[in-house]
């Protein structure tokens, strides 16, 4: 993957630890995403699982039972900066293997895992149809295939709307969404399920929400404003001194015939 703001954006975990800083602190639901998404996944004893995208792997920590049954682990990532930090992050933890890989590349052999995954990253990939082509050839017959993404309705729409007044013309990817990814896994995959992770953010501190309207290109139009600007917007639109932000998240669950 070459999109230069692609890689500006995740070359190092800051940005991507902005925007999950907000999510942790403010989540109505108190499971967390992250938790939510492992308890999705069927990890039998000594099954190979490769992910795609691991970022900085802070959701496999405290995963020990899950990462024992594994008879083979592969955490990968496009970003030298990502890979850094879910080795250090995951340095306590043995048998796991971290690689640099491409998903439009795999090098891996055909039928070799019994899941993958690859969460929060399908709609970044330019060429989708030839990496979800390779994601069904490393997989077993009967294996699956677990991927995370947003819907078209949460976070970035409804600072959009906050923002209506303003002449902005963000741009956002809607490559791989909720609403749009069944059909894109139906081609390769012989059955494919969506769940839905049920979830709001309710925020009190409006910097903190600029921290993440800064720390995303999709907002650039929105960034050339003075931070007080953006400031009193957010309050404006506070009931009672909270901001009622809603989420749109979840994930597919598709299965190779």
């Amino acid at each position: 993957m070459n999109d230069p703001t692609v890689k500006s954006q995740y070359s190092t975990p800051d940005k991507l630890n902005t925007r999950i800083s907000i999510h942790k602190k403010y989540s109505v639901n108190k499971q967390g995403f992250g938790s939510w998404i492992f308890s999705n996944y069927r990890i039998e004893e000594d099954m190979k699982v490769l992910e795609l995208g691991c970022g900085t792997g802070e959701m496999w920590m405290g995963q020990d039972a899950l990462i024992g049954r594994c008879s083979k682990l592969v955490l990968t990532d496009l970003s030298e900066g990502m890979l850094a930090a879910a080795k250090e992050n995951l340095k306590p933890y043995g048998g796991i293997e971290f690689r640099k890989v491409d998903i439009q590349d795999i090098p891996f052999a055909d039928n070799e895992f019994d899941v993958v995954i690859a969460n929060m990253m399908l709609y970044h990939v330019p060429d989708l149809e030839r990496g979800l082509k390779e994601v069904a050839r490393v997989l077993k017959s009967g294996g699956t295939f677990y991927c995370a993404t947003y819907g078209e309705n949460g976070i970035r729409e409804y600072v959009e709307l906050l923002f209506d007044d303003f002449p902005i013309s963000s741009v956002y990817n809607y490559n791989f969404t909720l609403q749009n990814g069944k059909g894109k896994l139906e081609k390769y995959f012989g059955s494919v399920e969506k769940r839905l992770y049920e979830d709001s953010l309710e925020v009190t501190d409006a910097d903190d929400l600029i921290d993440y309207i800064y720390s995303l290109p999709s907002f650039s139009d929105i960034q050339d404003y003075p931070r007080d600007t953006l400031r009193e917007v957010l309050k404006k639109n506070m009931r009672d001194g909270v901001l009622h932000v809603p989420k749109d998240y979840g994930m597919f669950i598709a299965r190779k015939k």
